[in-house]
């Protein structure tokens, strides 16, 4: 829904989700080194460019990673949209990107962020992942009533940079809701604990039964 060329007609329907996200990565670019994560079907890292194709949606448009030359590794769905909203940016520094698995154990995760942190003086990640999908009769999943009190503590704790709160999100639960963030989550929880971030919630929604946030911390 981001990508204007895949969503054609509903693309206005989502301008300000769109602005919100552009807004939160233009903060991220002065960085020393970027890392994107996101979801995948399989662990991967991506440390010299990377290459990723909205083909599987009827569109011939491809998003590479900023530091990556003409070829690299194909990218994961979330880490082409990752891609797309650098480009959009006009991003030009270092990046790295981490896919990690929706069921992929909590501590992992953790330990993980904490690694990815230690990277460099100054990293910043983006981290994307979408909140239920079962948030109306019409979402991808259907409705189910826990999931609005999910999103809900979920957008809570991003606006508040809770980390522990984060930590603690249950993997079970989160696949019984669809959720597609909460592997994400948790790696930014590990980078963060102990960083003394602050959040900013820019923006938080369920547009075709999808919970959305965008969320700055720094």
């Amino acid at each position: 829904m981001l990508v204007p060329e895949v969503a054609a007609g509903a693309a206005s329907e989502v301008d300000g989700l769109r602005e919100a996200c552009l807004a939160a990565v233009g903060e991220l670019l002065g960085a020393e080194l970027l890392v994107v994560v996101g979801t995948g079907a399989k662990a991967g890292v991506w440390t010299e460019g990377g290459v990723g194709s909205f083909h599987r949606y009827g569109v011939k448009r491809a998003v590479r990673l900023p530091s990556g030359g003409v070829d690299g590794p194909e990218l994961s769905p979330s880490l082409t949209v990752g891609a797309w909203l650098l480009e959009q940016a006009g991003a030009q520094l270092p990046t790295h990107a981490v896919a990690v698995p929706a069921d992929t154990a909590p501590e992992r995760l953790l330990g993980l962020g904490e690694g990815l942190a230690e990277l460099a003086d100054r990293v910043a990640l983006l981290v994307l992942g979408d909140g239920s999908a079962r948030r109306s009769v019409k979402a991808p999943g259907y409705l189910d009533e826990r999931a609005e009190g999910w999103d809900a503590a979920v957008a809570a704790a991003l606006a508040a940079a809770d980390t522990k709160a984060l930590a603690a999100l249950d993997p079970v639960l989160a696949a019984e809701l669809q959720v597609d963030g909460r592997a994400p989550w948790q790696v930014l929880a590990g980078a963060a604990e102990g960083a003394g971030l602050g959040g900013e919630l820019r923006y938080e929604a369920a547009p075709y039964g999808v919970g959305y946030f965008v969320a700055s911390w720094r």
